[in-house]
């Protein structure tokens, strides 16, 4: 569970960095966060690779939960569009993730013998 938590605020940080990126163009005060963002969901992805989550799958969370929250915090925002397309393909990278999660459970489980 610790391992998900941390991985939840590694998407978090560079979530919270990118958003701060746009921030940034108007008030350049905000690049202290996006170096501490990407510099806490770095250091905590590489914390969550160490407990033993799988590469494919803590990547593939955390790209494209960050995506995903990117997109609608830039709605919210900033006024940025979200369009049905962008949502359309928002749905299809998070199925994409999960069904990369589920191919890793299935690999690490022990085969059953005949």
């Amino acid at each position: 569970m610790t391992t998900w938590l941390l991985l939840a605020a590694a998407i978090a940080g560079e979530v919270a960095a990118s958003l701060s990126l746009k921030a940034a163009l108007e008030d350049p005060a905000w690049y202290a966060v996006v170096v501490t963002g990407y510099a806490g969901a770095f250091a905590l992805l590489a914390a969550v690779l160490r407990r033993g989550l799988p590469l494919g799958v803590a990547y593939g969370v955390w790209a494209a939960m960050g995506v995903t929250l990117t997109a609608v915090g830039a709605t919210l925002f900033f006024g940025e569009s979200l369009t049905p397309l962008m949502l359309a393909g928002i749905v299809l990278v998070v199925s994409g993730v999960l069904c990369v999660e589920i191919g890793s459970q299935r690999a690490t489980r022990p085969r059953e013998s005949t």
